[in-house]
């Protein structure tokens, strides 16, 4: 019998910073014609997924991103604020949603092609960004990467983690090759933010694109030299690995039927993002680091039996897991 997850007191004043977009999925069935292709609309983004998996699952949590206010941008509005994400924080622009067109492999691995240029999806502004202190961000993603923006928003964190009181920091790269293909500047894009987080939560195609021919373990080491006191380092069917200074954790993948991957990453952030949120960066040692891993697993693999980004709730997970 898998074990049953209880609902636990959720902490206030937990944002996910990021991109909200648009993920045209291939369907013959789909509403949207795109350069010839027939899509299905599915509203993503890495931070977007990871803020709606994050509600789902309990944890009152806060977007900060720019909505657009067309057909996509309404879409995404409504999806977020129905999974329970406040977005009080965010901005509403006319500029148009950017778009992730989707290829989809025959073992339901996604590849990406972006249009990011001048939506109101990067947006990221001094003016409408808040100055108040939370106690957990969570960033990443092309949110980090496209420019102007991931200039802005690396300059806010800054001012916020050399506050009296900073909030702890996850970072995701999520790493969007597609996007810029330079691994070398991607490198140092990611080892500049990591010098701003508390924990970095990354998938090894991050890794191995970012440091080639290099194993997992010295990753590790540099990853937490560089700031951060855990890594948290997705692998695909070969499992979840966990890194702080003094120890490593691993579990293995967890078996559901496919779909596709789509925000199966997201949502293992996700988990840990929550209990972080709930329990405290410390509380991510031994047993209990196992433990919050094994629960990611499990809830990634229900995201991937379903189409798109779907996390689960905890109900749902409790009720899928049950024997």
């Amino acid at each position: 019998m898998q074990p049953k997850v209880e609902k636990v007191k959720s902490a206030l004043g937990n944002w996910v910073v990021g991109e909200v977009l648009v993920d045209l999925i291939p369907s013959a069935d789909g509403d949207t014609t795109f350069e010839g292709a027939t899509y299905k609309p599915i509203v993503g983004g890495g931070p977007a997924n990871t803020a709606r998996a994050m509600a789902k699952w309990g944890v009152a949590t806060s977007f900060i991103g720019g909505f657009s206010s067309d057909r996509f941008g309404h879409i995404a509005w409504s999806e977020m604020s129905r999974d329970g994400v406040d977005l009080d924080l965010a901005l509403e622009s006319d500029s148009p949603t950017a778009k992730a067109i989707v290829q989809l492999g025959v073992s339901g691995g996604a590849t990406y092609r972006f249009e990011v240029e001048s939506t109101a999806t990067f947006d990221f502004r001094g003016e409408w960004l808040p100055t108040s202190i939370p106690e957990l961000i969570h960033i990443g993603s092309l949110a980090t990467v496209v420019n102007p923006g991931a200039d802005v928003l690396f300059h806010w964190l800054q001012g916020l983690r050399n506050s009296k009181k900073p909030p702890v920091v996850l970072f995701d790269p999520n790493v969007r090759s597609a996007f810029l293909p330079d691994s070398i500047r991607y490198r140092q894009l990611f080892e500049k933010w990591i010098g701003l987080a508390d924990l970095v939560k990354a998938s090894d195609e991050d890794l191995e694109f970012l440091y080639p021919n290099q194993d997992h373990e010295s990753i590790a080491r540099g990853v937490l030299r560089g700031g951060p006191s855990h890594l948290v380092l997705t692998c695909g069917e070969n499992g979840i690995k966990g890194f702080n200074r003094d120890e490593q954790v691993e579990v293995e993948s967890t078996k559901a039927s496919l779909v596709d991957t789509v925000g199966a990453g997201d949502t293992v952030g996700a988990i840990v993002a929550s209990a972080v949120a709930t329990r405290g960066l410390d509380s991510l040692t031994g047993g209990e680091f196992h433990s919050t891993l094994a629960i990611a697993s499990r809830a990634a693999a229900i995201t991937c039996s379903r189409r798109g980004a779907n996390p689960p709730t905890r109900d749902e997970f409790n009720d899928f897991w049950r024997s």
